[in-house]
């Protein structure tokens, strides 16, 4: 299970990018009290599902706020601007299938391993520059709801390359990660 602290997110993989060949992820986000996602995004190419399993999740879709408990669905339509938090005072809990999987997980991985290391600010998101080189490479998964995307590539175009040159890849790994069994010993 993925663990982000300072987000309050915990998420875990039902089916991944592999196992359904490209066509979606599938996994369980818990959001503890206070919790919430690090941004406002968009997925330009995907749609998102939800189903509420436990707690109230409260989404904003685009301009429209609202509340969802148990058992109640909702989709994310292409290019929404959107965003969640958890709205009461457990424990949310959530299932969440996002088509087509696109780079996803890897977007998910990277942002958890950050936040565990420490390289995140207090929304969950790293520095402007290493934020760059991720965002460049995801960017048919996620982007800001603003500002306009030619503005957000122009930033990209100057940004990335700088954030490369730092030593900054669009894919991170947490240092804490435990070694692999074999050269554990």
């Amino acid at each position: 299970m993925l663990e982000n602290h300072i987000t309050g997110e915990r998420l875990l993989f039902r089916k991944t990018s592999r196992d359904t060949g490209g066509e979606a992820v599938v996994f369980e986000t818990f959001v503890a009290p206070d919790g919430f996602v690090a941004a406002a995004h968009v997925h330009p190419y995907q749609e998102e599902h939800f189903e509420i399993l436990k707690g109230s999740v409260a989404f904003r879709l685009g301009r429209e706020e609202l509340v969802a408990g148990p058992g109640e669905r909702l989709t994310v339509p292409t290019g929404t601007s959107h965003r969640f938090w958890n709205a009461g005072e457990e424990e949310a809990r959530f299932a969440c299938e996002v088509r087509p999987a696109l780079q996803f997980e890897q977007l998910i991985e990277t942002m958890f391993a950050l936040a565990a290391d420490g390289k995140t600010n207090k929304r969950g998101l790293p520095n402007p520059l290493r934020l760059a080189v991720i965002a460049d490479a995801t960017f048919d998964t996620v982007r800001l709801p603003f500002p306009p995307v030619w503005v957000q590539r122009m930033g990209l175009a100057m940004g990335a390359p700088l954030g490369r040159l730092l030593g900054y890849d669009s894919a991170y790994v947490s240092a804490e990660e435990p070694a692999p069994l074999d050269e554990a010993a």
